[in-house]
C-alpha cells in the first residue's frame, strides 16, 4: 500500500489547541467497522455502547515532563533536552537541540546548576546519551525544571501539567500521553466498572517516535520505533477470562492496542511480561486481541491511521474523516474521540 492512501486534507483550525474544561465532554464518532455505518454523540454516552462482559484495556503510562531547557556550562549557550529513553538510573537517551552543540563531553546545566549532564555519545539518529548529575532525587528535580513535551501541533501553553495526563496515569515513563485516555473521568470509569465491565492495565511507555513522519512511499519498508510494555499476571487473566467468556475486548487508544497484539499468542491469549515492542499494524493484519477501539483522530499519513484502518477498513476510515472534517471534529491530542466496534 502507498503512503498516499492514507491521506486526507485536514484545516489548521480544526487541530484542537486545549482541552476541553469537562474531559468527558468532547464528540464521538461511532464508527461500524463491519459496514461504515457512522453515527454521532458525546463521550459521555460511551456507557450506552459497551456492554456488561466486556472488558476496557487503558495504558496506565504516565507522561514525564521530560523537555528541559539549559544552557553549555563552557559558553553559556542555550541548548534543548529532550528525555526519550531512561538507560539505567541517572543515563538516557536524548533528543538534543541544536544537535551540533552537544558533542561527547559538552556538559549542560539546567536551573542554575541543579541539574547538570554530561554527553557520552551520539547514537542512532542523532539522538544523544547523556548522564545526570544532581545532589536529591532526580524525578523531584525534574518535576521542578522540566516541561511537558506536547506534540509539535500544538502551539498553545498548557496551563494545567495534569490535562496532558489519563486520570488513572500511574507508571512514569512516557514522552508523549495516550491521548485516547484522556477522555475518561473518575467518575465514567467508574460507572462503566459498576455496569459489570472489567477494567484492566497495561503499561506501554510511548516514544516521541509516535510523532515521526513515514518517509517511504511504500508502507511496509517503513521500520518503527521501540516502545516498552509491561502486562501484569492478573491483568492478563481479566483480558483472557474476557475473551474465553466471548466478551469484547476494547482497547483504549493505539498504545493498548500495539502492547495486547504484541503480547498474545497467535490463539489470541495474552501472555504476561515485559519486553520492547516494534510492531507496525496496518491493512490487512489479523487482529489476534481486540475487538474494538476507542481513538483520537489521527494525522494524514500517519502509522496510527493506518493502525486504525487495519481495523475499521481504509474505505470506511477514509470516508469515517472526511465526515469528521466536514462536521468540524476537533483533531488530534487533544481532539474528539472514535469509537470502532
Amino acid at each position: 500500500m502507498k503512503l498516499h492512501d492514507f491521506y486526507y486534507d485536514l484545516p489548521q483550525e480544526l487541530i484542537a489547541q486545549d482541552p476541553l474544561e469537562d474531559r468527558a465532554s468532547s464528540r464521538l464518532m461511532l464508527l461500524d467497522k463491519n459496514n461504515g455505518d457512522i453515527k454521532h454523540e458525546v463521550f459521555h454516552n460511551i456507557v450506552n455502547y459497551i456492554k456488561p462482559g466486556d472488558c476496557l484495556v487503558i495504558n496506565d503510562t504516565k507522561v514525564i515532563p521530560a523537555r528541559l531547557f539549559g544552557v553549555k556550562k563552557d559558553t553559556g549557550a542555550k541548548i534543548e533536552v529532550l528525555l526519550l529513553t531512561r538507560k539505567d538510573k541517572d543515563c538516557w537517551e536524548v533528543l538534543v537541540k541544536p544537535g551540533r552543540k552537544a558533542k561527547p563531553g559538552t556538559v549542560i546545566s539546567f536551573g542554575d546548576g541543579l541539574l547538570e549532564c554530561t554527553v557520552e555519545e551520539v547514537v542512532d539518529d542523532g539522538n544523544r546519551i547523556i548522564r545526570f548529575s544532581y545532589e536529591g532525587i532526580f524525578e523531584e528535580i525534574l518535576d521542578k525544571l522540566g516541561q511537558m513535551p506536547l506534540p509539535p501541533y500544538i502551539t498553545h501553553e498548557l496551563k494545567d501539567k495534569n490535562r496532558y495526563q489519563t486520570v488513572y496515569a500511574k507508571n512514569e515513563g512516557s514522552a508523549a500521553a495516550p491521548t485516547a485516555g484522556l477522555h475518561f473521568t473518575k467518575e465514567l470509569l467508574a460507572q462503566i466498572e459498576e455496569m459489570g465491565v472489567k477494567i484492566a492495565h497495561v503499561t506501554l511507555h510511548v516514544g516521541l517516535g509516535t510523532f515521526r513522519p513515514v518517509k517511504v512511499d511504500e508502507i511496509t519498508e517503513h521500520h518503527m520505533h521501540s516502545e516498552y510494555y509491561c502486562i501484569e499476571q492478573s491483568e492478563a487473566d481479566k483480558i483472557n477470562e474476557t475473551k474465553k467468556s466471548g466478551g469484547r475486548i476494547i482497547s483504549v487508544g493505539t498504545t493498548s492496542c500495539r502492547t495486547l497484539e504484541s503480547a498474545a499468542d497467535d490463539d489470541g491469549m495474552l501472555k504476561a511480561g515485559s519486553g520492547w515492542t516494534d510492531i507496525f499494524i496496518y491493512p490487512g493484519y489479523s487482529f489476534k486481541v481486540i475487538d474494538c477501539l476507542i481513538t483520537n483522530f489521527h494525522l494524514p499519513e500517519s502509522t496510527l491511521l493506518m493502525l486504525v484502518s487495519a481495523l475499521a477498513g481504509r474505505d470506511n476510515v477514509m470516508k469515517a474523516y472526511e465526515e469528521a472534517v466536514a462536521e468540524k471534529y476537533r483533531f488530534f491530542s487533544f481532539g474528539d474521540a472514535m469509537f470502532i466496534s
